[in-house]
């Protein structure tokens, strides 16, 4: 890998901050974009700009061409059966709210349970809640041990007949650690349950194979794989998407409507109600090329380098504390230095040019566990290094000697 030639492509890398050369480590937040994802967003909007799937005119045709060809792009990036298969949302969050609605509506009642784990973001715990007080549903929990990896046998305990969902994250936003979802799905089908996986955080860092996994359901956030914002995925076995209810009504996501009976559209479009964002698949279909270009299983050993590297600095620190010590971990780092606030720390490294994430990281349940209010957090991405590293190690030190 080229770092450099790398670098050059995201042209936001090259600013200064508090006269300070800029160095971003909230990865884990979202991505910065490389110059081609930004100028085919531009591209589009003055070259092909119109409505999608609904006009016989040249641009629309243009536009719906380019905004199905993304859907593709996404198909094989993941390795689908079908495009059929791949719904586009606004982001995870979105994702995630549309199968608590159209699953929970179509496949559980009251008393029936969701199994989610102690190391959920906020957007794979409140919907369930939602669903709970609209439905009656129950929720248990995946427990985690000290090290911050999910007690696989406890797991294997909560399953009853009443289980009819497993929505666990692929690698912890706050702990780094990456699940053993291949085995976590397994156990969930020895008892005839489906498994939502969230993929927000290993999108972007791993080859992630739907049919490999034999993931039920997937979502993802184009943001945090250099993508736009504001457009996500919804991947679902065809055999399940069927079986579901719409999660809005609208335009699009019908086949005929009456004021007596309305039917819905085939897959995906079922639930792709309203205009969709088909810039934004654009941009997000260019940014799965420009990964895919240098290469999953490169980037992968690059930032996993990165990462050894960046634990092994900052455990030179005194007084520090790493929260997820599992061997199998994610490009992030979550830290606190002695007894200085996480927003302390972050509020002065600031100062230095240096962007880290600090607080719960929408975790509060994960921060209950371990017993503290926050972290401060850094995440790593391709154009990051290990110079940027120390200079994060440097900023630490000066902070600490602050306080």
């Amino acid at each position: 890998m080229d770092i450099q030639k790398i670098r050059n492509d995201f042209p936001i890398l090259s600013r200064e901050v508090y006269g300070k050369p800029l160095v971003y480590f909230d990865n884990g937040a979202t991505t910065q974009k490389p110059r081609c994802v930004v100028d085919a967003i531009v591209d589009e909007y003055y070259s092909v700009n119109a409505n999608v799937h609904r006009g016989v005119h040249f641009l629309s045709q243009k536009a719906t061409e380019l905004h199905e060809a993304s859907r593709e792009r996404v198909r094989e990036f993941i390795n689908a059966r079908s495009t059929n298969e791949i719904v586009f949302t606004r982001g995870t969050t979105e994702s995630i709210n549309l199968l608590a609605y159209s699953f929970g509506e179509a496949m559980m009642k009251p008393g029936d349970e969701v199994i989610i784990s102690t190391m959920e973001h906020h957007s794979n715990i409140v919907p369930w809640q939602l669903l709970a007080e609209r439905k009656g549903i129950s929720i248990k929990i995946i427990p985690i041990n000290d090290q911050g990896e999910l007690l696989l046998d406890d797991y294997e305990k909560l399953f009853t007949a009443k289980t009819k969902l497993v929505s666990v994250v692929h690698v912890s936003n706050v702990l780094g650690t990456v699940n053993p979802i291949n085995k976590i799905i397994a156990v969930a089908h020895q008892h005839g349950v489906p498994c939502l996986v969230d993929a927000a955080q290993s999108i972007p860092h791993m080859k992630v194979d739907v049919q490999e996994m034999d993931a039920d359901f997937l979502v993802f956030s184009a943001h945090k794989v250099y993508g736009p914002t504001g457009v996500g995925v919804l991947y679902g076995k065809e055999s399940w998407l069927d079986k579901l209810p719409p999660y809005q009504g609208g335009g699009e996501m019908i086949q005929h409507v009456s004021f007596e009976k309305t039917t819905f559209n085939e897959l995906p479009f079922k639930f792709e109600a309203g205009t969709p964002d088909y810039i934004g698949t654009t941009g997000l279909a260019k940014a799965l090329d420009y990964i895919s270009n240098i290469g999953m299983d490169q980037i992968a050993a690059y930032e996993q380098d990165l990462t050894e590297y960046g634990l092994q600095r900052l455990k030179e620190i005194p007084g520090m504390r790493i929260f997820g010590e599992a061997p199998e971990r994610g490009s992030v780092i979550s830290f606190l230095v002695g007894n200085i606030h996480h927003f302390d720390m972050g509020t002065l490294l600031d100062r230095l040019g240096i962007a880290v994430r600090t607080g719960h990281h929408c975790a509060q349940p994960l921060m209950q566990r371990l017993g503290i209010e926050g972290t401060v957090r850094a995440s790593f991405g391709i154009y990051n290094t290990k110079e940027e590293i120390d200079v994060l190690v440097n900023g630490i030190q000066r902070v600490s000697k602050m306080f």
